[in-house]
């Protein structure tokens, strides 16, 4: 489970480089529209309990408690195709009480074309009531920690936020 180092800095972005694969696409050889998901959050479970030792199991089992997906917000930008290798990047760009919004971009392998970017919200909840709950001390230290600064996310429009990814690659 996570504890705040005060003397470690923190990575703000996950990286991976994955292989689409043949059985995730469809007939014309494009990553289906829906497994883009499974990519996205295989990639930053794996890299967050590496980065960061936080596991989201652990908040089920210890807390009692976990995040549900509130909304997703995706634009599929190129096309990934099978046997290509990508760069999976995620990043926490917003968090409030109890609320979170992680931002996910793929890219070709060389990092100059951008594939995809999603947004996904999600709530803090008790498992045992199902209901929206303040964040925790130490879930807290975990999204104050990792959190990109300087975004105002209230204020980001998608569409912006896609041209703005695809001119820093």
């Amino acid at each position: 489970m996570f504890h705040r180092d005060p003397n470690r800095h923190y990575p703000t972005e996950t990286e991976s480089r994955v292989i689409i694969r043949f059985q995730d696409c469809d007939p014309l050889q494009h990553l289906n529209n829906a497994k883009y998901f499974d990519y996205y959050f295989n990639a930053r479970e794996d890299q967050v309990a590496k980065l960061y030792d936080f596991n989201p199991g652990q908040l089920f089992h210890e807390l009692k408690t976990s995040w549900v997906i509130y909304q997703h917000q995706i634009a599929y930008v190129r096309p990934a195709q099978v046997s290509e290798w990508v760069r999976i990047m995620s990043r926490l760009i917003f968090y409030d009480e109890d609320t979170t919004v992680t931002e996910y971009y793929m890219t070709d392998d060389a990092k100059t074309q951008l594939k995809n970017v999603l947004w996904v919200t999600s709530k803090y909840v008790s498992v045992a009531t199902g209901r929206r709950i303040p964040h925790d001390d130490l879930v807290t230290g975990y999204l104050e920690a990792t959190l990109v600064p300087n975004i105002n996310f209230p204020s980001l429009n998608f569409n912006d936020r896609i041209r703005a990814i695809k001119q820093d690659l």
